[in-house]
């Protein structure tokens, strides 16, 4: 499939790119962004896919986050997509900033008429990663995941939902859990329809109960002073106590001071991709089997509270 290239500027001894190519998935022209560090002039690297939330597009995480220089140290390329299908003239798709342009939720609609461009989910786990592996120097089997807000629900579903596809996933400020929260009820009932079942194959909550598979590490950063985590959007109390029960590794930290924007996402990046660094460059797998924890207070119902 054929790239264009937008813009190329050189960065942290690497390239920072924009591409945009025709997608089969969303039926229109789709961008993304990629970091080639310094070790893909010569060797292949391993991928992390980076999705990003609500009303972004492939930019603002290359121009705000600051994640080159901890991708040119650990040789990791970084994929970047945008976060829905743009310019398809469909009704109502720019009537608000949580729904439609700007807000896929990184599902594949099934209703009309979100359903023939807004597969987001297959985009990101089949069509893009089969297009970087043509066109760039990669490991097609050495990938991870991670994402913020509806970006880092993108990232749980995606490893959740294909046991052992990512070595790694993390996420910043998730939605945890959407199927009980406003952002998620507003775009799973207009993409996917008003049967809550048809909903469960998109939370991460509820995937978490169920899986099976390979053990997936998971490190979630959370800012304490995130406006929507007391606004009871993100729910990552709900997504820890799955977890916990299942025996699946989280490391969740609850960081004081911090809000949901990419000041926090800047802040605790570096942690991140030493996360993914440590599997995608096939160095000693962890072995913890439980739950932890870091924060200065208990997690409880309410923790989501402020």
């Amino acid at each position: 499939m054929a790239l264009t290239q937008v813009s190329s500027n050189k960065c942290a001894g690497g390239f920072q790119k924009v591409f945009k190519h025709d997608s089969t998935e969303l039926n229109c022209k789709m961008k993304f962004a990629i970091y080639l560090p310094p070790k893909a002039e010569t060797d292949k690297c391993p991928v992390l896919y980076w999705l990003s939330g609500l009303t972004c597009t492939e930019q603002n995480f290359i121009t705000k986050a600051g994640s080159q220089l901890a991708a040119a140290e650990h040789g990791i390329i970084i994929v970047a997509p945008d976060t829905s299908p743009r310019g398809c003239d469909i009704e109502g798709e720019d009537e608000s900033w949580d729904f439609g342009t700007g807000a896929g939720f990184y599902v594949d609609a099934t209703q009309d008429p979100w359903k023939t461009n807004y597969r987001m989910y297959s985009y990101v786990t089949e069509e893009l990663p089969k297009l970087i592996n043509a066109n760039f120097s990669t490991y097609p089997d050495r990938m991870s995941i991670s994402g913020h807000s509806m970006g880092g629900h993108g990232a749980l579903i995606c490893a959740l939902k294909n046991p052992g596809k990512y070595k790694a996933v993390s996420a910043l400020a998730p939605i945890c859990n959407p199927m009980q929260c406003p952002w998620g009820q507003k775009a799973f009932t207009g993409y996917l329809g008003a049967d809550r079942s048809t909903w469960e194959e998109y939370d991460a909550t509820v995937l978490a109960a169920s899986y099976f598979g390979p053990q997936l590490d998971i490190l979630i950063d959370q800012g304490r002073d995130d406006q929507f985590l007391s606004a009871s959007q993100l729910l990552p109390d709900n997504l820890i106590a799955v977890c916990s029960e299942k025996k699946i590794p989280v490391v969740f930290r609850l960081q004081p001071g911090y809000d949901h924007s990419y000041f926090f996402i800047y802040s605790f990046i570096n942690d991140h991709i030493k996360h993914h660094a440590k599997y995608l460059n096939a160095m000693p797998h962890c072995t913890a089997t439980q739950t932890s924890v870091q924060s200065d207070r208990p997690l409880g119902p309410d923790a989501q509270l402020q």
